[in-house]
């Protein structure tokens, strides 16, 4: 059974953005031990994006320096680009557990983009919340092709 971190920054406000993860979470139980975590997201001014970006930077390396056995992934939109089946592949030849990161509004900080491995949804720039929803979907996908459940054709 696969072992999957979520980490986002900030929560998701809208009823339809929380009936559409917990779809799909329900969806993901029989086969995934998911968790989300959802961090403080950083308010931010024209000035000061770079002094939020420090700051959600620092709240992840604080969260990841708990969690050294898993194995990282940003969701970034210069990430490698994976079809579905090559995604399933992936997270299927990971050995331990996987934490996925959505970044906050601002994207990462540069430290944080260099230190981590990239996978990208598209070359599409989505919302936080969005980006949450389609990670999930594809992570039920990936498990139903995993598991040759008819879903993907």
């Amino acid at each position: 059974m696969l072992d999957l971190t979520i980490v986002t920054f900030g929560k998701l406000k809208e009823e339809y953005w929380q009936s559409s993860a917990q779809e799909y979470i329900k969806r993901l139980k029989p086969y995934v031990k998911i968790k989300i975590e959802e961090l403080k997201s950083e308010s931010f001014s024209k000035s000061n994006h770079e002094v939020a970006k420090k700051e959600e930077a620092k709240r992840l390396v604080n969260y990841l320096s708990h969690k050294l056995e898993s194995t990282v992934f940003l969701l970034a939109e210069k990430g490698i680009e994976l079809d579905s089946w090559e995604f399933s592949n992936k997270l299927e030849s990971i050995k331990g557990s996987i934490i996925l990161v959505i970044g906050g509004s601002l994207g990462f900080s540069e430290e944080i983009f260099k230190s981590y491995q990239k996978i990208s949804l598209s070359k599409l720039t989505f919302s936080h919340e969005l980006a949450r929803i389609i990670l999930l979907e594809q992570l039920y996908r990936a498990v139903t092709i995993l598991n040759k459940k008819d879903y993907h054709y």
